[in-house]
Order: C-alpha cells, then structure tokens, then sequence
C-alpha cells in the first residue's frame, strides 16, 4: 500500500461562509512549540487569551473563554448549560441556524416554541414581547448574524426586554464577532458564543463563550446534571478559572492561534476594523449592482461580512462556484434550505475584507457570467467597486 504523498493542496481563497483565510500571523503562531496544557508558561497564554477575548465581547463577564469545539460546540455549551429537561425556551428562526439551535434545545429537553421570520428578514421586538409574555421561558435564544442568509439581527432593547421577563437572553454570534459591534454587556446578553474561523481569522476549533453572572448563577442552581459531561460548565469553568484544576487536555496550538488573532483585533481597533468591514461590502455591493447582481437580504439588515448574492437569470449556481474555482482558486458558498440554488454565499471576513480580494472577485465573477452567456458590459463591476472607494 503506498503511502501518501506530502500535504500540498491548491491556492485557494476562502470567500464563502466560513472558513475565511486565516491572518499569516495566526499561522505562524500555531508553529509555536507545544507546552503542556498545565505547564505554568501555558496557563498565562490562558489567561492573556481570555482577557482579549473580554475586550473582543465588550463584557467583564469573568466566565469566558473558548470552548474546546468548533462555533457549533459554543451552541451547545450554551444551550445544555442553561436548559434542564421541561424548560420552557422560545427560539427566533430565520434561517438554518436558528433551526439548529431549536434541535439542540429540544435534545436537551427543552419545551421549545418558536418564532419565525421568511429567510432574509429579522425580528422585531414587539414580536419578540408578545411570545415571552405568553412563554414566559427560561432561556430566549438568537441568532445576530444569520449565516444562511447574511441577516444581521439588531439586538438593542432585547436584554432588558427579556429581563422584564425574567429570562436569560442567549446570544449566536459565530459570523458577527470581530465584523460587527458586538456588546455583550451594553445589550444585557447573558450567554454568548462564537467560532474562531469566520471575522477572526483564524483556523476553526475553537468556540469562544461567555456567561453573565446571572447565567452563571442559574447553571450552579441546577437539579439535573448538565446533559454533557464534556461540555459541563460546572467543571470546566475549574479549569478556566483561577484554580486551573485539570478537565481535558487543551487545543494548545488552537489557543496559541486564537490568542494572536485577538491581538490583531485589539492592533487594529474594534470601531477601525467594523468601518473596514462596512467599506468593504459598500463597495462589493456597487460593484454586483454594475454586474446585474442583487442582495438577497433585505436592504436595512445585511451582514457586511456575509453577502447573500441573488442568481441571475442566466447564471447557474454550481457552474458559476466551479468556474470561480477552477479559474481562479475562489470559494464562494452555495445557499441552504429554501434558497439553495437561488443565492451565492460570499464572504469577506476579517483578513479577507480587503479591497484587492473585492476586485479580485468582481473580475471573477464577471467572466464567469460571461462564459455563461449573461451580458456584461466589460469592467463594470470593478469600475463600480472604484467608485465607491474613492467616493
């Protein structure tokens, strides 16, 4: 039997939904030499990681780290944390991750009702108050930015909506964090997770969290234990917290990355790196307009790190990611659930929100239109893109 040959895959630029191209910086840290994941040197690195990441949330929550899992791990930690079997919990679906979170509420044996909006759109408070008036739940889960369909959820006024009602308000923000504002603590956000691989720009395997001390204060109240032994806040906030007292054996070259992609946040600047973000997108969506191409988000809530592209007439859906591909080493996504084949998924998060990756993929797309016999006028989309730079 032979024996494969060395790692070498093609270039490739991640502009899909995640993972994004990770920041050279980031990679290079993981080529540090492992310490053990009790060694003193290493326990530090914890703590340097957990206190970016605070500043990266905008929370003094002093339970907060990352998860040993990708974002979809920070899910569940969440929600097996703070659900026991008949807790009553409401649920906001508008896209695929809103409905992942209702299967894990109800495989830890919640009492989920839900409310919903059409993909693309977002929820509004009144709509919010009138269900957990009626519900009066434990737990009100959330998604801030949709990953399915590029929605971006406003959550102000939501914190102390649920607190009105005596419930924990817990919050996805796998695709937001490091792109957006994000303000754990300014919105009264009691559960919070992320993932490391899309605006931060770093490798997935790791899923920050945080809880308030309310949140806190009701997973230490529990009767039942935690559903997950693995994911079981009751020790591993041990481990994380000041008595480092052994759980499982940590990422370490994943918190190595992790704490160097912080740094590079907290280098350029929370409001910097969101008006880089904005920028970014403005001028992708001007040039996609040039091009034919709409949004498919609704106009006053798209994500500015995650574009749901509309398919125009002409262009079909596998033939136009594969040309990007093939051509030129660019991922973009597909669409899940009622908009597959119906949206393109395009990325620019964190390290790969710059103006030469929006030029790069404006060109891309524009021949890949062409070949497939959708009229363009030659150069439109990246004039377009120009324009609204230097406007």
């Amino acid at each position: 039997m032979s024996i494969p040959g060395q790692l070498d895959p093609s270039p490739r630029l991640l502009l899909g939904p995640g993972p994004s191209d990770a920041h050279p910086r980031v990679l290079a840290a993981m080529a540090t030499p492992l310490l053990g994941h009790l060694d003193p040197q290493f326990l530090a690195i914890m703590g340097e990681t957990q206190d970016m990441l605070r500043r990266v949330f905008r929370t003094k929550n002093t339970l907060t780290f990352p998860v040993s899992g990708t974002g979809m791990a920070g899910m569940e930690t969440c929600v097996v944390n703070l659900i026991e079997p008949g807790d009553r919990m409401v649920v906001c679906i508008n896209g695929v991750f809103g409905q992942r979170m209702t299967d894990v509420a109800q495989r830890a044996g919640a009492a989920v009702t839900t409310i919903e909006r059409p993909m693309g759109e977002v929820f509004d408070l009144n709509q919010v108050r009138d269900v957990l008036s009626k519900v009066r739940p434990k737990v009100l889960g959330i998604v801030h930015a949709e990953t399915s369909t590029g929605a971006w959820q406003p959550i102000e006024g939501l914190g102390a909506l649920c607190h009105e009602w005596d419930t924990l308000l817990l919050l996805d923000t796998v695709t937001s964090l490091g792109g957006v504002p994000v303000a754990i603590d300014e919105w009264g956000v009691d559960a919070v997770y992320s993932g490391t691989q899309k605006c931060l720009s770093c490798p997935p395997g790791l899923a920050p969290v945080s809880f308030s001390p309310r949140a806190v204060e009701a997973i230490n109240r529990r009767k039942a234990k935690v559903q997950s032994w693995y994911l079981d806040m009751g020790m591993v906030q041990r481990y994380w917290g000041e008595e480092r007292f052994y759980h499982h054996t940590a990422p370490i070259s994943m918190i190595y990355a992790l704490r160097e992609a912080l740094r590079l946040v907290l280098e350029e600047g929370l409001e910097t790196r969101w008006a880089r973000h904005q920028c970014n997108h403005r001028a992708l969506k001007a040039g996609l307009s040039a091009l034919g191409v709409g949004l498919a988000t609704v106009e006053d809530h798209q994500l500015p790190q995650l574009n749901a592209l509309r398919i125009p007439a002409g262009a079909d859906d596998a033939k136009t990611r594969k040309h990007l591909l093939d051509e030129f080493g660019i991922e973009i996504g597909g669409a899940l659930g009622d908009w597959k084949r119906k949206v393109w998924r395009v990325g620019l998060m964190g390290h790969n929100s710059r103006p030469n990756v929006v030029l790069l993929f404006l060109a891309a797309l524009e021949q890949a239109l062409l070949v497939q016999g959708v009229k363009q006028t030659p150069g439109a989309g990246v004039a377009a893109a120009n324009r609204a730079y230097v406007a």
